[in-house]
This record gives C-alpha cells, structure tokens and sequence, in this order.
C-alpha cells in the first residue's frame, strides 16, 4: 500500500464495521429506513393523501399505500417538475435522472433528491472504495487515477426550475471537488453529449495518464478499452495502464463479457466488483471477491419489499413481503420505497437471494425481460451462464446477443432464434447452438420440460449478426452510451426483427 493510500484508509473503517452488522441487525436497520422515510414525508402530499402520520408501522403501510408504477407516480414527479414543492418528498426537487427505459422511447425522469443522492448514491460509492480497501490491503487506489466511464447526456434544463440528464452526468453536477482529484477525463469531456466524439476526447484525454481503476457498464467500457488500445498501439490494457488493478462494474450481467476482459487484461492484479446502481438508487455490493453475490445494502434510505414471482414479469397475485421474511432460491420482483420519493415502486428488477443473515442476492433478469411464450420461463441469468458454457465449449467470444420465441404455427410448437454477435466466432455455429440449448436445459427445468422429445419447444437457433450490428442498433435509436443496452431477452419479436432487418 502507497503512503497516500495509507493515509486515507483509516477513514473507511468505521463503514467497514458497520456493513459487517448488516448480518445481525437486518430487520433494525429496515424498519428505522421506513421509519425515517414516513416520518420526513408526512407533510407531503402523498404523506396526507396516505395519513402518514397515522401509520404506526410497517402492516399498516402496506395495507394502506398501494403499488406503485412510474405511470402512477408520472402525475406527481410533473408537478415536482413544474416546480411545486412538498409532493413525493419535501422541499422543491431541482434534478432528475433521465431514463427511457430499454425498449421504451418515452423518457422517465426519476427526482434525485438531495437525500438520495447523500444518503443513497454517493454513499453507495462511498462503500464500493471501503469494502474494496477492505478486500485488497495492498491497494494503491489513491494514488494513481480512476476513470470513470458515464452516461451520454449532458444535464439540460426542463424548465428554469428542474434540471435532467443520465444519473451519471446529475452525479458529476453535484460531486464532493474533491473526488476531482483522482477523477479523470475532465468534466467537460464526461458531460459531452455525442458519443463517440466523446469515446476519442476520452481517450485523448487518458491513455496516458496512469490508471488504477475502471468504473461502468461493461459493454460501453469495452468500447473505450479497445478505443485506448488502438490509440496507444498496444495489445493489452496493463501496457498502457500497468497499475490497473479492479473494474467496477454494474448495468448489465458480466458474465458474458468476462473472457474479453481477461483476454485484454491479462494480470493477476486485476479484480472485479459488481455493483447494484440505478437511476433510482444504489442497493447493492458484491462484497466478497469469491463470491458473485452482491450484498444487499440496508441503510441507504431505501425499504425493500419483494413479491414471488410465479413466472417471468408477472407477480404473484399475494401480497408483498419485507426483508426479513423472503427465502432463499426464491425469485422476486423487488419494491422500494426512498428517500428519493419513490414509494412502493416496481423497480422492474427481479432478485434471488443467495443468503439471508446477511443478505446477498444476484440479478435475475428484469420483470419485462423474459421469455415465457411456451412455459419455458426463460431468465437472463440463464442466458448469460448458458452463453458462458458455449463460449467456454467452442472458444467463442460473444460481443451481444439477443433472443425472441418463434412460433410454428403449422407445427403447434416453436423455437427460440437468437441473434448474436461474436467478437471470436465459434468453428462451428451448430455445436455452439447445441452447446448452449443443453446448458439451458441444465440451468432450467421448465425449459428442459418443453425441450423433452420436443413437446413444445424445437432446437434453438443461433443466427450470427455482422459486426457492430448491436451498437449500430443503438446508435440509430439515439442510444448509444450510459446505461442504454440491447435486451437479452423478449417475449416479442419486435427488436429482434428489426436487428434482422439490419443484419445484412
């Protein structure tokens, strides 16, 4: 560990012990967040529209406040907007994250609060350093610089009022100056708007700076790495950068980009730490370096409730249950409730807690991203170990991929057709696709069902996509950056025939 380094550990240490409570102090520690959160709302419009003063613990608010969607709160965030204080959460909102969703044209704006960026985000980042600081003693994180890869909008103003832009670029307007220190590319660079304009003043900008550690979404970061590569004339990235050591990574599973990044950083240094964070908050950790599972993080002004999933997308029709009460094994759709003025929210994402006491979860896929046309209940992370399986097989390298049922009407039955865009193509597209349809049968026993003698479901089909057709997609739909990424799976053939339009 440098000296500067150090120095600046011992900061982190009383986070450190604190997370290592969770496991003993879960249900405390969820009840004071709802606590806290009904008691700074109660004033508020949705406060008295719900009596919140009146609600004494966590029973009643479920029975009393009801689920909500983003079109169920899209009333209340447009008066937040219009500058009307006191709605969702008190005092007037002036920042919003801007998403519009994968498949969804139509922009969200989520309120970043003061609260949920101190208490939430930035502390989310807070704790990423500590448990990393933890994890590896012999870092020297603060000496040397991060680069930290953002979204692809710039915060533009909705009115003279309200400010949006990609959670990224919010987080940047309203960072510690501090942090400035060990950032790089400058401000100016990470707020441009035009992508790939931005990937080369990035790079311009970086390679030759001395880099330690990598923050974004694996796929986009695998842009600017090869971007970096070619501006500096080299094979791999400790050639440029040769004390790199970790990559934080979140957005979309790593899994099927984990061969590119080892084949490109090729070190016994480097390490990876997945992180849980979205334009609504930051929720997860994975805090063991052995283990993929993320820790579920508990203090963050954020209350969690879970619904069992009977099949993909499409909750039980039960009731919600808190934190303490869900199982292992167990698929759920996750709601959260935060300091953000998101109350009882769909996030969309789907979980299954890996343990409780502590509780650690992996990422399951997304409530709207599934395939279940033929009872097969088809999840992302089944997807992605599938496609790890074939590549490790056939030594493919798959770039992106996507999947859509196709049915046979003639035959009463169907297929799932995949489009997939290989970085190394497989000597044989047959085996990879035969590969790849037995992992699935492993992973899945609903699949495997519909797969027996063929009842319902035929061989899946892999059809290989031409280069770039994936970013060029994106690209097309104004998308290209931040947290925008292809879906993995869809139970609609929508975005699949529109990538087979391209594919030529």
């Amino acid at each position: 560990m440098d000296i500067r380094t150090k120095i600046i550990s011992p900061l982190f240490a009383r986070r450190q012990r604190v997370i290592e409570s969770f496991g003993k102090r879960a249900v405390d520690i969820q009840r004071q967040q709802l606590r806290y959160l009904l008691g700074k709302a109660r004033n508020t419009a949705w406060g008295k529209r719900y009596a919140f003063a009146e609600i004494s613990g966590y029973e009643t608010f479920r029975e009393r406040v009801p689920l909500q969607d983003y079109e169920n709160l899209h009333p209340f965030i447009k008066r937040m907007i219009n500058g009307e204080k006191d709605v969702l959460w008190p005092s007037t909102v002036r920042w919003y994250a801007q998403s519009s969703g994968t498949t969804n044209d139509r922009s969200k704006y989520i309120p970043v609060t003061p609260d949920i960026l101190r208490r939430c985000h930035y502390a989310g980042g807070f704790d990423t350093v500590a448990l990393y600081l933890r994890n590896c003693p012999d870092t020297r994180f603060f000496s040397k610089k991060g680069l930290i890869l953002g979204g692809s909008h710039s915060p533009s103003p909705l009115n003279r009022r309200a400010h949006c832009g990609d959670l990224s670029a919010v987080l940047l307007q309203n960072l510690n100056p501090l942090v400035n220190l060990i950032r790089v590319p400058r401000k100016e660079i990470i707020l441009m708007d035009e992508w790939e304009k931005k990937i080369e003043a990035i790079v311009e900008n970086t390679w030759k700076k001395d880099v330690v550690s990598l923050s974004g979404i694996p796929s986009w970061m695998l842009v600017l790495i090869k971007a970096v590569l070619q501006r500096a004339g080299k094979q791999t990235l400790p050639e440029v950068w040769p004390n790199l050591e970790v990559f934080f990574h979140g957005g979309v599973g790593f899994e099927p980009y984990r061969t590119q990044y080892e084949r490109l950083i090729p070190s016994d240094r480097m390490h990876y730490m997945e992180t849980y964070n979205a334009s609504e908050g930051f929720f997860g950790l994975q805090d063991d370096p052995s283990n993929k599972s993320m820790l579920l993080m508990l203090d963050y002004g954020v209350f969690y409730e879970f619904i069992p999933t009977g099949e993909p997308g499409r909750p039980d029709d039960g009731i919600a249950i808190p934190l303490e009460a869900v199982e292992t094994g167990v698929n759920y759709a996750m709601i959260i409730t935060t300091a953000g003025g998101l109350w009882r929210y769909r996030i969309g994402d789907t979980v299954r807690f890996t343990s409780t006491f502590p509780h650690k979860f992996v990422i399951t896929g997304r409530t709207r991203f599934f395939i279940n046309a033929f009872g097969e209940e088809l999840m992302a992370d089944n997807t992605e170990k599938g496609i790890r399986k074939a590549c490790e097989e056939t030594g493919a390298v798959v770039r992106a991929y996507t999947a859509a049922p196709l049915f046979l009407l003639d035959k009463a039955k169907g297929r799932h057709q995949w489009v997939v865009e290989f970085e190394t193509p497989p000597p044989s597209i047959e085996t990879f696709a035969t590969v790849l349809d037995d992992a699935l049968q492993t992973l899945n026993s609903d699949y495997a069902a519909k797969r027996y003698k063929e009842i319902s479901l035929q061989p899946l089909e892999v059809i290989p996509a031409r280069e770039h057709l994936f970013y060029d997609w994106l690209k097309k739909r104004g998308k290209l950056g931040g947290q925008h990424k292809v879906p993995c799976l869809s139970n609609s053939r929508d975005i699949l025939e529109e990538l087979l339009s391209m594919n030529s």
